[in-house]
């Protein structure tokens, strides 16, 4: 069963995000989260990956995996979280996800289907807390652990979407006061601590001569293109210098 009280959320352009989130009664196969982080459960992750995205660099197999995951699982749990002020149990310990038919995330099983905040959040640290370092924070430490990816490039990839959200909603009318915690999450550099803020402003917008102009660019490279048949991404930091053997994806190659 899908959660009712985010059904408000779901529609427009976003009526495809509608049954990521499931609930317990769910029957499908699930793989508790934090199984992928440990040396067993992320080499069956990895093992299982590959018969859909060949390749042998884990590396770019995990990030390329966790792009999905992230997507996936921010889009529905930052707008509920902004837009109806519903925060959902989505911390490493309680998640469960399952798997599509392409080896990619297609739904995560909750415990249960969350409840609105008691009190309005101090900040976008207090209000993305279970997300942030209850789901982001384990997950990326333990493949760095595991396969050595750069924690910038996974925050990156989370942070990727995130701004593209805010923005979307932005796009779709919704008040700014509704969407300030978010906004601030990617425009601040440092933590109400003074540590640094890994969500910090993860892309930036470049003017250039020729093709699409400002162009939307990533400050870390996903590193995709280390794998089989997978060109840079369209936002990617390296699109006017590519690295050695890779390829601009097709429709910035039919504009060059």
């Amino acid at each position: 069963m899908t959660i009712r009280a985010l059904a408000p959320l779901f529609v427009g352009d976003f009526e495809h995000y509608r049954d990521i989130l499931v609930l317990p009664d769910d029957p499908r196969p699930a793989i508790p989260v934090r199984e992928l982080i440990t040396t067993d459960g992320l080499a069956w992750l990895l093992e299982h990956y590959r018969r859909f995205q060949p390749g042998d660099d884990r590396r770019a197999l995990v990030s390329q995996w966790s792009r999905t995951y992230f997507v996936k699982l921010i889009v529905p749990t930052v707008a509920a979280n902004m837009v109806l002020g519903h925060e959902l149990p989505v911390a490493l310990d309680k998640l469960e996800v399952i798997l599509g038919d392409d080896g990619l995330p297609e739904a995560f099983r909750l415990p249960h289907e969350g409840q609105p905040f008691a009190s309005k959040p101090e900040g976008p640290f207090e209000r993305f807390k279970e997300l942030l370092d209850g789901n982001f924070e384990p997950l990326i430490e333990g493949w760095n652990q595991q396969v050595k990816l750069s924690r910038k490039v996974l925050w990156n990839n989370a942070a990727n979407y995130v701004e593209w959200l805010v923005h979307a909603m932005a796009g779709l009318g919704l008040p700014a006061d509704m969407l300030a915690d978010g906004k601030q999450l990617i425009e601040s550099e440092r933590r109400p601590d003074g540590g640094k803020n890994p969500m910090f402003s993860p892309v930036r917008y470049v003017e250039r001569s020729s093709g699409p102009s400002p162009l939307r660019q990533r400050r870390q490279c996903c590193i995709r293109y280390r794998l089989p048949e997978l060109a840079l991404c369209e936002n990617c930091p390296h699109i006017d210098k590519p690295p050695k053997g890779a390829r601009l994806p097709e429709s910035l190659v039919e504009q060059a």
